[in-house]
């Protein structure tokens, strides 16, 4: 999806007050040194080969929170004189940058209260009171957990540190790029994932500075394709649900906007089913975990092939704080998908020894049973038979062919029920080293 923008965007830029240079990234650059993770970057073989172009990864996932956020939230902290310091601050956030804000906070000595929206996971509470935070939990949405941020602040005096819309932030998140150039200067593109807009108008503003042919390419999540929107001047429409929740923003900044405007060359929208299919190929090839966000510029690379064939791209993988039982389904979720877990019916006689057999047919062939279902009741089946619901694990697809053909082969009724055809996705089971 090309960018259709409309003016320059300088205008926008000066009714906010601020603007954001690449003096100022370097600066941050230097404040930031030895206070944030100088994450690698590093070549993917096996992710270019199943790509069909040259693949770097900036692994912002060894952050200590796991996230690239603590770039920003430190780099606003740190600018705050010290009457400001004193007062503490106050931030809006349901993960990320919340832990991001209260770790630096504390290690500064700065106090610190989040707010976080009513239905944030226990877990994400808990991390960010264990940083030293006081968490308030107020409001149904995001939208409503800032605006008590923002009353909060001028209430008792705090200062509010925005998640993405403010210069120093992404000044801060803009250190991304110049250590991705440094270890890799040919990159031909950045890709970046899109939530706010502070991460991509840092890394934009510092790789065009640095080598202004590169091409910095923005990613979003077809729920949540609020950039564009915006860049389009059309109304805001967003879905209810993502797997990439850390991008899952509806209103972007001001700023960002026009820096976006200005600066990124284009903006491509991904489909869930491709960032989790990502999400299982970080896991199974690079040994790393990604959080859905953290995600989208490889899904950009699967879902769009012909885009990238041949090129040299960087990732930015944002983040990797994923729910435990969330990465749990994903997994299997892509097992489904490469045809290594086969969901199926089996018409069989009701009579002793047939469920006995089926299991013994499907060990000999070397598949393995992890869930099962009798069902005399409710099944098209005459009432002298019953049916099998198996859900069986196998080593490939082409392996769960052969365990299905020698139940079909002793006369055996079978048939499919997961949605996803077998083997439409014999990429996902590269797991060589890089």
């Amino acid at each position: 999806m090309m960018l259709e923008q409309s003016g320059d965007g300088r205008q926008d830029e000066v009714e906010t007050g601020k603007s954001v240079g690449v003096d100022a990234v370097f600066e941050a650059a230097a404040a930031l040194k030895g206070h944030i993770v100088e994450t690698p970057c590093l070549f993917s073989r096996t992710l270019s080969r199943i790509c069909g172009c040259d693949v770097w990864v900036k692994f912002e996932n060894l952050q200590f929170t796991a996230s690239f956020k603590e770039r920003g939230a430190l780099n606003k902290l740190r600018a705050l004189p010290a009457s400001a310091r004193a007062r503490g601050v106050v931030a809006m956030s349901a993960g990320n940058h919340a832990q991001g804000v209260a770790y630096h906070a504390g290690r500064l000595g700065i106090g610190a209260t989040i707010v976080m929206p009513e239905g944030t996971p226990f877990t994400k509470i808990e991390h960010t009171e264990n940083l030293g935070a006081t968490v308030v939990l107020k409001g149904k949405t995001l939208a409503e957990s800032q605006a008590e941020a923002e009353r909060l602040a001028a209430e008792c005096g705090t200062v509010f540190i925005p998640p993405y819309d403010d210069a120093e932030v992404i000044a801060g998140q803009g250190t991304i790029a110049i250590e991705m150039l440094k270890s890799v200067p040919d990159l031909d593109m950045l890709l970046v994932p899109i939530g706010g807009g502070g991460l991509v108008s840092g890394v934009a503003t510092a790789a065009k500075a640095l080598k202004p042919d590169i091409e910095v390419v923005g990613i979003q999540v077809a729920a949540f394709p609020t950039m564009v929107q915006a860049l389009r001047g059309l109304p805001v429409h967003v879905g209810t649900d993502t797997i990439a929740e850390g991008i899952a923003v509806k209103n972007v900044g001001k700023l960002t906007l026009a820096i976006v405007r200005r600066l990124v060359d284009d903006i491509l929208v991904v489909d869930d089913s491709e960032v989790e299919r990502a999400i299982a190929l970080f896991l199974s090839v690079e040994k790393t975990v990604s959080e859905g966000a953290g995600a989208v510029g490889l899904a950009a690379l699967l879902q769009y092939p012909e885009r990238f064939k041949g090129r040299k791209v960087g990732l930015v993988l944002s983040g990797g704080n994923i729910d435990p039982r969330l990465l749990a389904q994903v997994i299997m979720r892509q097992l489904v998908r490469e045809g290594r877990v086969v969901a199926v019916k089996v018409g069989v006689p009701d009579q002793p020894g047939s469920l006995g057999r089926i299991a013994t047919l499907v060990g000999e062939a070397g598949g393995n049973i992890i869930e099962a279902l009798h069902q005399r009741l409710f099944t098209a089946t005459n009432a002298k038979a019953a049916e099998l619901q198996l859900t069986i694990e196998c080593r490939s697809a082409a392996h769960s062919q052969q365990v299905l053909s020698s139940l079909r082969d002793s006369g055996f009724m079978v048939r499919i029920v997961a949605d996803v055809p077998l083997g439409t996705d014999q990429e996902g089971q590269e797991t060589a080293a890089r």
